[in-house]
């Protein structure tokens, strides 16, 4: 697997997976990187401003304009990884003193998948996240977040993502982001 470097971009297509909807198209590039950090700027087809996001070398996010997770999401990749490889995390998302979320889950590797998006043909590891979030603040607040993910080493990223969130015993969005062009410096 090449290290990112500056340059590096990825397109992905995203849809709505519950109207099947196309909701437009993100491109991240890399902006900068240092010892523990990997700077994404992230910018969506018709949007008036890019948004600025700050991932470890791993691709867990650690933070967004929004939101600051601590230590990350929980949502990247393990070196080394194989089949049947489980891996846990416990985060705190934290946006202001009133939007604290404590965030748990699990990471399993299901195996290996031949992909094909506009991209192109990859072979893939395919992971599921299982999210667990409750509110720090209020409890009683809580969602769980199904992530699967197909994750390409060659391309160093996802070549697809669906996640679907569910709160309240509804689902609350349910969305797939597909590689259509990338390229590495």
């Amino acid at each position: 697997m090449l290290p990112p470097a500056v340059g590096d971009h990825w397109t992905y297509e995203m849809r709505d997976n519950i109207s099947g909807d196309l909701k437009g198209d993100n491109t991240q590039t890399v902006t900068d990187i240092k010892a523990d950090e990997i700077s994404i700027q992230s910018h969506t087809l018709g949007a008036s401003a890019s948004i600025f996001l700050i991932y470890d070398h791993l691709w867990d996010l650690k933070s967004n304009p929004l939101w600051k997770f601590s230590p990350n999401d929980g949502g990247g990749v393990k070196e080394g990884m194989k089949s049947g490889q489980t891996w846990d995390f416990k985060t705190s998302d934290l946006k202001d003193a009133r939007a604290i979320w404590k965030r748990t889950g699990t990471s399993t590797v299901t195996g290996e998948e031949t992909i094909t998006t506009q991209a192109g043909t990859f072979s893939a590891l395919k992971y599921e996240t299982k999210v667990h979030i409750r509110g720090a603040v209020d409890p009683t607040k809580k969602a769980e977040v199904v992530i699967t993910t197909w994750y390409v080493p060659s391309v160093d990223h996802w070549v697809k993502r669906s996640e679907k969130v569910m709160s309240d015993g509804h689902v609350r969005n349910d969305t797939t982001v597909e590689l259509v062009d990338y390229g590495r410096q």
